[in-house]
C-alpha cells in the first residue's frame, strides 16, 4: 500500500510506504504501477539504480538529463538516510528556481518521485547509505547536466558545509544556476 502525499511544490510526491512485519522480518510492496496510475502518477520506469555512499556528509547532485532523455525518479533509502533535494529548473513554472527538500530514510520507508524538470540531489545524513532509484529513461551522457549543488541562488540548507561535504569532480565543477545553459522551458 503506497500513500502519496503532495509536497510543497505540488509536481514532487512523497511517498508513504506500509511495512508489514512480524517475527521472520518484513514485506513491502516499494513500487506498485496501478497504484500509481490510480493516483494519477502514470509513469513508465525502464532502469534500476543502486549507490552506495561510504562517508557521512556525500553529496551527489544536483544532476538531470535533457530531452529527449530526461528522467523521472522514484528514489527510495534501504540504508541509512538522506536530505534529498529537487529544484525546479522549468523557466516557465512559478517555482522556477525554488526547491523541496525531505529526507529520505530506511527508518522512514518513504520515497521520493523527482519529476522531469527538476534538477536533483541528496547528502547522506549516515555512513553507508544506499539508495535506490527507478527512472524513465536511459542513462545518455550526452544530455547528463547538473548545477552546482551549493549555489547560494538556490538557497539549499544542506546539513553539512562546504569543507565537510564529499564530492566528485564532477560535482565540483557544476555551473550555477544562473549559468546552466540548458534547462526545461
Amino acid at each position: 500500500m503506497i500513500q502519496v502525499v503532495e509536497a510543497a511544490i505540488p509536481d514532487v510526491k512523497i511517498f508513504a510506504t506500509k511495512k508489514f512485519g512480524d517475527h521472520r522480518g518484513f514485506f513491502s510492496e516499494t513500487y506498485n504501477k496501478r497504484a500509481l496510475a490510480e493516483a494519477g502518477i502514470d509513469l513508465d520506469f525502464v532502469q534500476d539504480n543502486h549507490s552506495l555512499s561510504g562517508p557521512k556528509g556525500t553529496i551527489r547532485g544536483l544532476h538531470y538529463q535533457s530531452p529527449p532523455y530526461a528522467q523521472d525518479k522514484l528514489v527510495r533509502v534501504i540504508r541509512g538516510s538522506i536530505l534529498d533535494v529537487a529544484v525546479d529548473i522549468r523557466r516557465s513554472s512559478p517555482t522556477f528556481g525554488q526547491h523541496i527538500s525531505a529526507v529520505i530514510s530506511a527508518d522512514q520507508w518513504n520515497q521520493i518521485l523527482v519529476p522531469i524538470g527538476f534538477a536533483h540531489g541528496f547528502c547522506t545524513l549516515e555512513p553507508d547509505t544506499e539508495v535506490i532509484y527507478k527512472v524513465t529513461n536511459y542513462y545518455a551522457p550526452d544530455h547528463d547536466h547538473g548545477v552546482l549543488w551549493n549555489d547560494p541562488d538556490l538557497g539549499i540548507k544542506w546539513p553539512v558545509s562546504e569543507s565537510e561535504a564529499v564530492l566528485s569532480d564532477k560535482d565540483h565543477r557544476q555551473p550555477r544556476f544562473s549559468q546552466a545553459t540548458v534547462l526545461f522551458e
